[in-house]
């Protein structure tokens, strides 16, 4: 089953660990949803999600407070008898004697949080749905472009890293280069990143491997965006038809997910970095109700009408 290492749900949730003799490696979070333990510490345990994070808040503190240190130390037993992944408490609150002994014995870690217990369930259920979203990876570059993730793709050789080069010296923010890891995180959501060991590189034919961040800066990339429109750059063909007007989307599909697509024809001379702030802008535009592509052609029809009207009269 895939899952997440607890050592980096550590170190991204940026948590205290109070039990540090407790070993981390090999021990893994499968399940992207949290659960607070209110009802089991007061002996309910059917229907327990066992293999969720568990939070422990200032209710579930305040009401441990009223029980007798044997009815505590039941309670965490019973608790630590599951194979829960680890127990976090929030707001800087510290667990009892008897939690930690309990949790020494069951070899179950738990770590401490400054946070607030809603804000701390709401970070950690965001980035362990990304993290152990369904994944794939494609050869592409993915570009923030005004606010959409746009995704390159196309041939070797074509110009996608190049596109994505001028792009950057055009304000606009770089993800990937050469491989886009896709997660999906919703039925609507689809997530681009990088791979560790390409993260801010790009390649350029005859020069090499460049640093983007340290060319341009840390505002020049994101470590991840999603993914809202593919443009597929391919070859100029004399003998196919390219759409002229745009009335009808195209998609692609990630993991059970459509996408807009824009297939783009290469020839010398154009500039694709314009044509990809173009078409992320025009996307923009119809996902706040305005489609250049209907206004034109209602323009057209009004005035293929107006002849007609003029010889009536």
């Amino acid at each position: 089953m895939k899952g997440v290492s607890l050592q980096k749900f550590v170190e991204k949730m940026a948590l205290k660990n109070l039990t540090p003799d407790i070993e981390l490696k090999g021990k893994k979070i499968t399940s992207p949803e949290v659960n607070r333990p209110a009802l089991q510490l007061a002996g309910y345990f059917e229907h327990f999600d066992a293999d969720r994070v568990q939070i422990v808040g200032y209710v579930e503190s305040t009401y441990l407070e009223g029980l007798s240190s044997q009815r505590r130390t039941e309670m965490f037993e019973k608790l630590m008898s599951y194979e829960i992944p680890c127990v976090v408490y929030s707001s800087d609150m510290t667990p009892d004697e008897e939690m930690m002994a309990a949790a020494m014995k069951a070899q179950i870690p738990i770590f401490q949080s400054h946070k607030a217990t809603s804000p701390l369930m709401a970070e950690i259920i965001r980035w362990l749905n990304v993290a152990l979203a369904p994944m794939i990876s494609i050869h592409g570059v993915l570009v923030d472009v005004y606010g959409e993730g746009v995704l390159i793709m196309g041939e070797s050789g074509l110009g996608k890293s190049e596109t994505a080069l001028e792009l950057v010296k055009r304000g606009h923010r770089l993800v990937t280069d050469d491989v886009v890891e896709i997660r999906r995180v919703s039925e609507e959501t689809l997530i681009g990143s990088a791979p560790d060991i390409t993260r801010h590189f790009i390649e350029l034919r005859g020069i090499g491997i460049v640093n983007i961040q340290s060319l341009f800066g840390f505002a020049s990339v994101t470590e991840t965006k999603s993914i809202d429109l593919v443009i597929k750059l391919e070859e100029w063909n004399r003998d196919k038809e390219y759409d002229r007007l745009g009335l009808e989307e195209e998609y692609t599909e990630f993991l059970g997910n459509k996408v807009v697509c824009h297939s783009i024809p290469i020839r010398p001379g154009r500039n694709l970095a314009i044509i990809c702030e173009s078409v992320a802008v025009n996307y923009r535009q119809k996902k706040m109700g305005y489609n250049a592509a209907q206004e034109f052609y209602k323009r057209v029809q009004e005035n293929m009408l107006r002849p007609r009207e003029e010889d009536d009269e």
